[in-house]
């Protein structure tokens, strides 16, 4: 109980640390639908590991659904420290895998296309960040470090490192030419030579 306790407290901080807007830890426990989400779903999982409650454990995370806007099913696994910026809109699959220290904006899914049973959401790695309203659908995976960009839609692996943006999702690639000029390009996201390009990193629309 005393490291459970002590992951809602890291789920706390981290809102409060990544977030500018935030002046108290009292605001964040008390105002921030994105920290209550996860709290909710981490008491929800717990109780999903037990085969006689998953039904119990499905309607509490319904519950935090009708009261956050955000859904994570149960089963999903989520990693420490993660911080949903507003929240609102945010669905998170039953099979989908969250590393720590992942940043996801409102309107974001971690969702699936295919009906069947098995793993048919995406993993991300640590310290990935989704922008809002992106999409990452299938069994995909996304690298450490990993940036998706606003209303992206991601169907094919990313790269750890990589900024993934548009629809389908791409890898930008930064590049220097003879005249010492920038040529930039696209590539497809399974590229292994992709080069990040340093302005989608400050851009903060590429996010919010």
């Amino acid at each position: 109980m005393r490291r459970f306790l002590g992951v809602l407290r890291e789920d706390l901080q981290a809102a409060r640390d990544r977030d500018p807007a935030a002046r108290s830890m009292l605001e964040v426990a008390l105002g921030y639908p994105g920290v209550h989400a996860i709290w909710g779903y981490r008491i929800a999982h717990r109780m999903w590991r037990e085969p006689g409650l998953r039904l119990p454990a499905r309607l509490l995370s319904q519950l935090v659904r009708s009261a956050t806007g955000i859904e994570i099913h149960p089963g999903a696994q989520l990693g420490r420290r993660l911080f949903m910026d507003h929240g609102m809109g945010i669905v998170i699959g039953e099979t989908a895998m969250v590393g720590d220290d992942v940043v996801m904006f409102h309107g974001a899914t971690l969702g699936g296309v295919s009906m069947k049973h098995g793993k048919r959401h995406p993993t991300l790695g640590d310290g990935v960040v989704i922008g809002s309203g992106a999409r990452v659908l299938g069994p995909v995976w996304v690298g450490d470090g990993a940036k998706i960009g606003a209303n992206a839609v991601v169907v094919k692996d990313v790269p750890a490192g990589a900024t993934a943006v548009g629809v389908p999702a791409v890898i930008r690639r930064h590049e220097h030419t003879g005249n010492g000029s920038a040529d930039t390009s696209r590539v497809d996201v399974r590229s292994p030579d992709h080069i990040r390009d340093p302005a989608l990193d400050v851009d903060p629309a590429i996010w919010i």
